[in-house]
């Protein structure tokens, strides 16, 4: 899958985010215009300058950085199609999407990534929350870039009443109501339409099968297929979270338990999950209840899912850990780090945001950085899961830098259980 990545700063990245900046952007997009259908949102962060003013330039800046990192985490998890985002310029951000979309699902997804661009920032930018403003689009036929971004620009201006608008003329709403697609999800995970796929991690050196992070999906039948993300933002709406993640971990240990017993299992625990008192208790009975050895799980919580009681967070974590539980702190390297976290949670691995791998294999500081990384996780006795691997390069640099495991589709895209079975045999065969 192309995802649109600028390593050299004379090729158009903006210093501050490291996204392309808005001529690299239209280039690309012109390019994608001319090959087929293009969905685009523009993204405005309305605080931006009331942060500025309260905190300082260097807390502004914070918020861009932390805002684009959010961006492609959100389009990286979300989308199957191939995607850009860029930073047109102060608080405003534009994501691309090529192929069809249905109008419904092109919202869901912008409903989405707003309220997760709206979620707290890290305690260093301080308390204020940001509400960006979206707009979404549906390229018009024989359309050129400028024209979609202009219209895009244009919307921001006229329509400050909504947070999130589609613009084709049409009423500015889904088709769907935020209640009627809640009891959508409900129905779902009543009826088990709510699927898993794997993400096969290997083992470095040699490329071995190590095991696979479950990542929920759910093919709604209007709307196509919804990612993690905005699957659990309809569940945060619905207040069922905890119910939506408890049936996501039961049906991957479940799933799970026919794997050979040398194959890890990995599952992401939400901010939800580390609010609730009884979470580290109703976990390890799930896991107990599913026949997975709980010494082959790993818990993977990001940065993101830890802005809440800290001190709750650690002792979930803690009695994970001493039932025999792994735990990771995904997306390392996204947006700011907190490094304390390092210091309070019973932490065994680190594991790489894409954005630390895009371009060590083609320039030195992201290189050094990556050596940097490893470095301290050595120090602290963690182990390295890089993320996001998808050239031969960057699994080679990855694997001279000491990273213990990768995954990527550079080897494998998020499968099915069958698939995953099957890969499991082609490499029992092959070693």
């Amino acid at each position: 899958m192309e995802h649109l990545r600028l390593n050299a700063p004379e090729a158009g990245r903006d210093a501050l985010t490291g996204l392309p900046g808005a001529v690299a952007a239209r280039q690309r997009l012109e390019t994608w215009l001319a090959e087929g259908q293009v969905h685009a949102l523009l993204l405005s962060l309305t605080r931006l300058e009331t942060v500025n003013l309260a905190y300082g330039s260097a807390a502004g800046d914070g918020v861009l950085a932390e805002a684009a990192a959010r961006i492609q985490h959100f389009a990286g998890a979300e989308l199957d199609s191939n995607w850009l985002a860029a930073r047109l310029g102060g608080g405003s951000f534009l994501l691309a999407a090529r192929g069809a979309h249905s109008r419904e699902r092109w919202v869901l997804f912008g409903q989405g990534l707003a309220e997760y661009v709206a979620r707290p920032m890290p305690q260093a930018i301080g308390a204020m929350q940001m509400l960006p403003r979206i707009a979404l689009i549906r390229a018009l036929s024989g359309e050129d870039a400028g024209s979609v971004i202009d219209r895009l620009v244009q919307a921001q201006a006229t329509s400050r009443a909504r947070r999130v608008h589609w613009i084709d003329g049409a009423a500015t709403r889904p088709g769907r109501s935020a209640a009627q697609l809640e009891a959508d999800l409900l129905g779902a995970v009543a009826r088990d339409e709510i699927s898993i796929l794997f993400q096969p991690q290997f083992a470095m050196p040699g490329d071995q099968l190590t095991g696979a992070e479950a990542l929920a999906r759910w093919e709604h039948p209007q709307l196509g297929r919804i990612g993690a993300g905005a699957l659990f933002a309809i569940a945060e709406r619905a207040d069922h979270v905890a119910q939506l993640s408890q049936h996501i971990a039961a049906k991957a240990l479940a799933l799970a338990r026919a794997w050979p017993e040398h194959l890890r299992l990995s599952i992401n625990v939400t901010a939800a999950d580390l609010a609730a008192h009884d979470y580290a208790a109703v976990l390890a009975g799930i896991v107990q209840a599913s026949g997975f050895a709980a010494s082959r799980l790993t818990l993977e919580v990001t940065e993101q899912a830890l802005l809440g009681d800290i001190e709750l967070a650690r002792q979930s974590l803690a009695a994970l850990s001493a039932a025999g539980m792994r735990i990771a702190l995904d997306d390392f390297g996204a947006g700011f780090c907190n490094f304390r976290y390092l210091k309070l949670l019973p932490l065994d691995y680190l594991k790489l945001d894409r954005a630390m791998v895009d371009g060590i294999a083609e320039d030195s500081r992201d290189l050094a950085v990556l050596r940097a990384i490893v470095a301290m996780a050595r120090a602290l006795g963690l182990g390295v899961i890089a993320e996001g691997i998808e050239t031969e390069a960057q699994r080679a640099a990855v694997e001279a830098e000491g990273c213990g495991c990768w995954q990527g589709f550079l080897r494998a895209e998020p499968m099915g259980a069958g698939a995953f079975l099957g890969m499991m045999g082609s490499s029992t065969d092959s070693g």
